[in-house]
């Protein structure tokens, strides 16, 4: 959520760097609801001192054996008044609330400007995309008679869904294990377990709700609960409302879960294979962290996401996303995309953003200063990685003419020493 103080002060700004994102802010809108509601606050504040005073006086008259019928009629309806000012006021607020809560984070002055993903920036490139000798076969040929099999899942739930086999499910173990290692031993990170569902107030903190109802797998229940979209959402929201002590930043997660998601928007496309599923796996990187920190620990971030592909010898490379393909909460982020040999063509297999202090305002997650003031956090996560693309990636990039996959050394020792999946 942005700081209403910026709003109010230039709301004409605002809108103009939202342009940036290709959203456009009703500013008219936003300040006829904010002139009623200082209006409406003006009103309520001021009927609420008239009916003190006027109380006070009543009680001084009635202490003194004065008469206090001409009081009372000068009381008059002054109680329903302020009643339906108060509830005017109140619903003021909420549609100013509801109005402020759709509106996307300000995007970084380094971010640059496009429609979609076509003008996102490439930043740099890594490896080098392997040349076959033979005729490459994608993901799902390579495995169709043993690893991947999309027709059993599609007869137990619908398209979408994937069964995995033997050696294919083992590597699919190994590359969550060999993440999680990396992430903990290497990089520091503290390893949490969360829950695969969460309530409405955890959506609405990391920005899921309202905007992206339509995307989200809601249960039927008594309560308003939600299968995770990410392991970002739990793993934010273990700070809600929460006040850190400045020594204790900055604060490093690192999740797996599974991840459940509708697809809603992206009806038609990558319907072959396991590029766009219902349910799949990540292994993400979340931080909380000093706002002064942020923007280095956007790159260091980052680039704990790559070292998984440069252990996995997978060709990637990093793109700056342009304001049209960013995020709703996002103030900027990089994507790493690893080369498809099936598809001839780089996909993304990682999203790492900085959100400063948007989601951090929303959830009201905050630290204490060696000052004693208290102030927002700023967030920011990553995939590290996403285990689905990760899994494809490795499938095809290390195919053999004779159908086998090679696993990388780094896996050997998360998937049994298993160094070859045999057709």
């Amino acid at each position: 959520m942005l700081d209403m103080k910026v709003l109010r002060a230039d709301p004409q700004r605002v809108a103009d760097a939202l342009k940036v994102k290709n959203y456009q802010f009703d500013v008219a809108a936003f300040t006829h609801l904010e002139e009623r509601r200082k209006t409406l606050q003006a009103q309520t504040e001021q009927l609420q001192n008239e009916r003190n005073t006027k109380s006070k006086s009543i009680g001084q008259a009635k202490a003194q054996g004065e008469d206090i019928q001409p009081l009372l009629a000068a009381v008059g309806d002054l109680g329903e008044r302020l009643d339906t000012t108060k509830k005017e006021f109140a619903q003021v607020q909420d549609d100013l609330q509801a109005l402020v809560m759709g509106i996307p984070n300000l995007p970084h002055e380094s971010v640059p400007l496009g429609q979609d993903d076509s003008d996102n920036q490439q930043l740099a490139v890594w490896g080098t995309p392997r040349v076959f000798d033979f005729d490459v076969l994608d993901h799902v040929d390579l495995t169709a008679d043993s690893g991947l099999d999309f027709e059993t899942a599609a007869k137990v739930t619908g398209s979408r869904f994937v069964v995995m086999h033997g050696q294919v499910a083992r590597l699919h173990r190994a590359l969550i294990q060999f993440m999680l290692h990396k992430h903990t031993q290497t990089h520091g990170y503290n390893e949490v377990y969360v829950p695969y569902i969460a309530n409405a107030d955890s959506f609405r903190g990391t920005g899921q709700l309202p905007k992206f109802a339509q995307d989200q797998f809601k249960l039927e229940h008594e309560q308003e609960l939600y299968l995770v979209p990410t392991a970002e959402v739990p793993v934010t929201n273990i700070y809600r409302g929460e006040i850190l002590a400045e020594a204790e930043l900055p604060v490093k997660h690192v999740c797996h879960t599974p991840c459940f998601r509708s697809e809603a928007g992206s009806y038609g496309r990558d319907t072959r294979g396991m590029l766009r599923q219902h349910q799949f796996e990540k292994v993400e990187l979340v931080q909380l962290v000093h706002p002064a920190t942020s923007w280095d620990v956007l790159d260091s971030l980052t680039g704990h996401a790559e070292a998984i592909l440069q252990d996995l010898e997978l060709p990637y490379r990093s793109v700056v996303l342009c304001g049209g393909d960013l995020g709703f909460g996002a103030a900027k982020t990089i994507d790493l995309e690893v080369w498809v040999p099936g598809q001839d063509t780089y996909r993304e297999v990682s999203s790492c953003t900085n959100f400063l202090d948007f989601q951090a305002r929303r959830l009201q997650a905050r630290y204490r200063s060696a000052q004693g003031d208290i102030e927002l956090l700023h967030t920011l996560n990553g995939s590290g990685l996403a285990i689905g693309r990760t899994l494809i990636a490795l499938l095809e990039n290390y195919q053999q003419a004779d159908g086998s996959v090679s696993v990388p050394d780094a896996l050997r020792p998360f998937a049994d020493d298993l160094a070859q999946i045999k057709p």
